[in-house]
């Protein structure tokens, strides 16, 4: 195998001819097999990365401080990344110790090897091109990894925000299409009071919607205030005056995003708030969708001895030794991720907490943690809707005869006959397993015409004045 050969800190290795990443990346890999998660499977975050060093450039080569060469080089290997070329140059784990240089060295060196055979050089003549000296002008892995995942996060987050807006959208049609199917409704797993389906469905969509709101536009601007040009600790040394502000004009100009310096780069550069605010609403998100998946198993228990009110899709055999089961497997993975999306913000906050003084070199977990709930997210999602949610039918007619035959139906007559003959009329159905109705009827309480006003469905659905009998 063509091999060439690099220095560093720690000496001279024997790289492959090859490859686009250099000595330190090489160093990271061979130091962290953690997680199994390398930079290149969250194409987002080197995409994010490659625009920071785009930025980085244009600034530098705008005051001055680039040549004209190297700075066509940069942006040209930068351009070919964010494009979604040379994905396998970066196999660095999520999790590294360093506080994010492995990464930040993985594209400096990437960048710089591209580059370097843009200009005609072959791969390692940093002379040229340098990783640190010029890829990296300007700049520290404190102030572009951090901005960096705040850019791969926005982007991704796009995909978590279409899958939630599909998922509600399916929700919305699954509420018109059982909108007159009748049921009772529960609480604390007991008989309330009548509703329709998809009234439930309806309100199923109506949660999601607010996270899909605050997502679309909150948790947005949680992640636009960027530390770019803050170096080490913040204070910018070893920039221009004027770089700062033109990194992060420029880094706007090329993603498209409303990024935006922070007001104070050295709190910007240590602290993780943003991330746990964050954090936060995905696991909100997850918490929702778990609910709704418990209620949706719950509304399939069967199919003779559940609620058995919805068929859910089925999917796959549901044991190896029962004969024709067939398990909720959707909403039970739906569960799962939710569960671990709740880790993760554990996790991100107990990272988030542990840093000290000037910056916080758990961030590479923090941000493992919060590509990881997006991505589970994104794709649990996706599923539900289209392995679940579309293909759920109702029981209806079984449905109406729990409802009829509920003792909640009570609640209902309670306004015309009284809190005490309701209370009676409940504890006799309930002891004597004869219906509400049939009982009411016998103790000619109501008359027959304001009864079956009273029990119309469409006046049990929602508020109403009604004329007391």
């Amino acid at each position: 195998m063509e091999t060439r050969l690099e220095h560093d800190l720690l000496g001279d290795l024997e790289l492959p001819a090859d490859i686009y990443y250099g000595i330190q990346t090489y160093r990271a890999v061979h130091n962290f097999n953690l997680s199994g998660t390398k930079l290149s499977d969250y194409p987002s975050f080197v995409r994010a990365l490659a625009m920071v060093k785009h930025a980085c450039a244009d600034a530098n080569h705008a005051l001055g401080q680039m040549a004209d060469d190297r700075h066509e080089a940069i942006v040209h290997a930068c351009q070919r990344i964010v494009n979604g070329e040379f994905s396998d140059q970066f196999p660095v784990d999520m999790i590294q110790g360093g506080a994010g240089t492995s990464t930040n060295m993985n594209m400096n060196e990437v960048v710089a090897n591209v580059g370097l055979e843009f200009m005609g050089r072959k791969k390692g003549e940093y002379a040229n091109l340098h990783p640190n000296n010029d890829v990296n002008m300007s700049q520290s892995t404190n102030d572009v990894y951090p901005t960096a995942i705040r850019l791969g996060l926005l982007l991704e987050q796009q995909e978590v925000v279409a899958s939630l807006d599909r998922l509600i959208d399916s929700l919305e049609s699954k509420a018109g299409e059982l909108a007159d199917v009748l049921k009772m409704g529960r609480t604390q797993l007991q008989d309330a009071v009548p509703m329709t389906m998809g009234q439930e469905f309806h309100a199923f969509a109506s949660t999601l919607a607010d996270d899909a709101d605050y997502l679309r536009l909150d948790a947005k601007r949680l992640l636009y205030d960027v530390n770019l040009g803050g170096t080490a600790i913040g204070t910018g040394i070893n920039t221009h005056p004027d770089y700062a502000g033109l990194a992060v004009a420029r880094l706007a100009a090329v993603s498209g995003e409303a990024m935006k310096p922070a007001r104070d780069l050295i709190a910007a550069t240590y602290d993780m708030g943003a991330f746990v605010m964050l954090s936060s609403a995905l696991k909100r998100l997850a918490m929702r969708l778990s609910k709704m998946c418990n209620d949706l198993r719950l509304l399939g228990s069967g199919p003779r001895t559940g609620l058995q009110e919805l068929n859910l899709p089925p999917r796959q055999p549901g044991s190896s030794i029962m004969p024709g089961k067939v398990n909720p497997v959707i909403p039970e993975a739906v569960n799962q991720v939710a569960f671990a999306v709740m880790g993760n913000d554990v996790a991100i906050t107990m990272a988030a907490e542990a840093g000290q003084l000037q910056l916080n070199v758990m961030e590479p977990l923090v941000a493992f943690k919060l590509f990881e709930s997006q991505r589970l997210l994104a794709r649990s999602m996706d599923m539900l809707r289209e392995l679940c949610i579309v293909g759920i039918t109702a029981n209806a007619e079984h449905s109406r005869k729990l409802m009829e035959n509920s003792i909640g139906l009570v609640t209902a007559l309670n306004p015309f006959i009284g809190y005490e003959n309701s209370t009676r009329i409940a504890a006799l159905a309930l002891e004597t397993g004869r219906g509400v109705l049939e009982l009411v009827r016998e103790e000619k309480l109501l008359d027959d015409d304001v009864l079956e006003e009273v029990l119309k469905p469409e006046n049990m659905m929602r508020p109403r004045v009604a004329a007391h009998s």
